[in-house]
């Protein structure tokens, strides 16, 4: 097939997802599922042939996402409602004092969005960003922003959020590694869009409902302070250790096999939750039922997700069956345009035109994954690059951009100046950021 047909049959599938979603309103599963069987006929792959490459993507892709995801997804509502989220922002305002209050909340979101979902980041954090609103009197946006800049910073960048797992997984990335590597990206990230781009905006107008002031737990109900930073940060703590024990364990052997076993992300995560069941669960007198009800909450806000991610899956497969993505490696290697460039810009167009940050993070793996290994790049740079793009420019197709407006009942037009352009100085600063470390790495 001629590369101008192939880049024809991408930018058509692109195109199709965007109608199907956007202006069709059809549930993004379906879409894919869709776009993926036209994809094949479109390819020329046979008529037996299509929905077994479909399955085996969906098969593959939700193979090792599902236990992460769902564990991760599990830890985050328990520090979420046993009350840890709750403290770590209380501890981090102490800290910080009145004078820092945005580094406070800042500093908050980013160890709380490590282990919860955006969504439920969101609406947690923001009743705690009004009351403190309404206790100093401050602008809400000013205020607000920088913790909102990072949880979005982890739900791009950093494991266990859905996206950056799923690009990890099909390019092939080791997972610590690009921990490590997120978090040097994500936190001059966070700097730039958070406390310093909201400098700009403290004049801005902003009447935050009411509805929506904190409900918070009584102190006697809260875990103590070092239970809660480490019951939350506990996956990043092993994931840390998993990075450095190549170098202290022996090359070979039952110890290094040990270590290997433990340090695998699904390990990591059944761990950290096993002690968070019972640091912010048992001991704080909860009974299992009750744990194990919060769990299964956890579940069904995700299942939605996790088809999504296997849908998406489908579509790579098709791509890899037909022989476009092999076509379009064998081009690109000769394009004027750096690799991860390429990934950041393949995202970025799809998370503009769907609105969706996973959607555009799996759809542009699945053009990407199978030419990795004809790139000059390391693949946790990548995984970076496309959570960066995925995170561009958030406008009205996004469902962020309007619990945004809603929550602290601003205009479209000072929602655009706000938080548009704060979702588009963190895709920039994180490029920028990976581009940086791939001088060095």
């Amino acid at each position: 097939m001629p590369f101008a047909h192939l880049l024809l049959l991408i930018f058509g599938c692109i195109a199709a997802l965007i109608l199907l979603i956007s202006w069709g309103k059809v549930n993004a599963f379906i879409a894919f599922l869709v776009v993926a069987i036209g994809t094949g006929l479109a390819a020329g792959i046979p008529f037996n042939s299509i929905i077994d490459s479909v399955q085996k993507g969906v098969g593959d892709t939700l193979g090792s996402l599902v236990i992460i995801v769902a564990l991760g997804a599990m830890l985050g509502k328990l520090v979420a409602e046993s009350g840890a989220a709750q403290q770590i922002a209380s501890r981090m305002m102490r800290i910080f004092g009145e004078k820092y209050i945005q580094w406070a909340l800042m500093a908050t979101g980013f160890i709380v969005g490590i282990p919860l979902f955006y969504n439920v980041g969101f609406v947690l954090m923001v009743p705690l960003i009004f009351s403190v609103v309404y206790q100093y009197k401050l602008p809400a946006v000013y205020i607000g922003l920088p913790m909102l800049a990072s949880l979005s910073v982890t739900h791009g960048f950093l494991p266990p959020h859905p996206s950056p797992v799923n690009l990890v997984k099909e390019l092939h990335a080791n997972m610590a590694l690009t921990m490590l590597f997120g978090l040097i990206v994500a936190i001059p990230t966070v700097i730039v869009a958070g406390p310093i781009f909201a400098r700009t905006l403290k004049n801005m107008v902003s009447v935050p409902l009411k509805t929506f002031a904190a409900k918070s737990l009584s102190p006697e109900f809260l875990p103590s302070v070092p239970n809660s930073f480490l019951s939350s940060l506990l996956p990043v703590i092993l994931m840390g250790i998993t990075a450095l024990t190549p170098f202290f364990s022996p090359e070979a052997g039952l110890l290094r096999d040990f270590l290997k076993f433990l340090g695998d992300p699904a390990m990591v995560m059944l761990l950290a939750l096993g002690v968070a069941t019972w640091s912010l669960g048992l001991h704080l007198g909860k009974s299992m039922q009750s744990i194990m009800d919060t769990y299964n909450d956890a579940v069904k806000d995700i299942a939605v997700l996790l088809l999504i991610l296997g849908g998406a899956g489908g579509l790579k497969q098709v791509f890899i069956d037909s022989g476009v993505s092999r076509e379009i490696g064998l081009a690109v290697q000769h394009w004027p345009i750096h690799p991860l460039l390429l990934g950041w810009l393949i995202a970025a167009i799809i998370r503009v035109c769907i609105g969706s940050a996973t959607v555009a993070g799996v759809t542009a793996v699945g053009i990407i994954a199978p030419i990795i290994d004809q790139m000059s790049v390391h693949p946790s740079l990548m995984v970076l690059s496309i959570g960066a793009g995925s995170l561009l420019f958030s406008h009205v197709n996004d469902s962020g951009f309007w619990m945004f407006k809603e929550y602290f009942n601003l205009s479209l037009k000072d929602t655009l100046k706000s938080w548009s352009v704060m979702e588009t100085i963190v895709s920039v600063m994180g490029l920028a950021g990976v581009l940086l470390l791939n001088l060095f790495i």
